[in-house]
């Protein structure tokens, strides 16, 4: 199972360290399974027991790309692992630079999480597949190094997951439309972690609030 933990706008470098610092301690060889996106700021260059990746970056090496990262600064920190259509990020980016971040990502051979998810008006008119498909259509999806994260847009800091025969239902839709890795991720916790690992075609989960302190990660991996 795939274990990835998004930090959002939360940890300095300071608090990721020790954040980074407690994983390594309890993951006893290391692990491509697990995934931790901290904010960029927040960036280590040390040798970690889990991959590094972020959260956001601009299709570019270098640049007038006034408050973007590029390609330059990912490879200071070794980052070959980017996060890609998060809805708090579709807010701000539109589909032709998603498409365009899809892109370079690829031909920089970087393993992409990319996030697709409908709102609560799609899902209760019956629409969620069709606009899910949309959100995929631009990019490769046998691309070797993709992994999709499911996240429907209503469970992502709710704390109300989706229902289990819903996630179903969409994983098996997605499994149809490509060999990637398939993902959940909303409101993930303690309490149903378990439930969605048991779901078919679901390969991992994606994590927010509740991977953002180290010790209950720790706890979601080790179950």
């Amino acid at each position: 199972m795939i274990f990835a933990a998004n930090l959002k706008c939360n940890h300095t470098r300071e608090s990721f360290k020790s954040y980074a610092d407690a994983l390594n301690k309890a993951l006893k060889n290391k692990d491509e399974e697990i995934f931790v996106f901290p904010p960029n700021v927040a960036f280590l260059k040390e040798d970690l027991k889990f991959t590094q990746g972020t959260q956001n970056f601009y299709p570019c090496f270098k640049g007038a790309f006034t408050g973007e990262i590029g390609k330059e600064h990912l490879d200071e920190f070794g980052i070959k692992c980017v996060l890609i259509g998060h809805s708090e990020r579709r807010i701000l980016d539109n589909e032709a630079l998603i498409k365009a971040k899809f892109d370079f990502a690829k031909e920089q051979n970087y393993t992409i999480f990319f996030c697709i998810g409908e709102d609560l008006k799609t899902k209760n008119l019956g629409n969620s597949k069709d606009f899910l498909k949309k959100q995929l259509e631009t990019i490769d999806l046998n691309y070797e190094k993709l992994i999709i994260a499911y996240e429907p847009i209503y469970s992502i800091g709710t704390g109300i997951s989706a229902d289990k025969e819903d996630i179903s239902d969409i994983l098996e839709t997605l499994s149809v439309l490509t060999k990637a890795k398939l993902l959940y991720g909303g409101s993930v916790n303690e309490n149903n972690i378990k439930e969605i690992q048991t779901i078919k075609h679901c390969s991992g989960v994606l994590i927010g609030s509740a991977a953002l302190k180290i010790e209950n990660f720790i706890k979601l991996i080790k179950g």
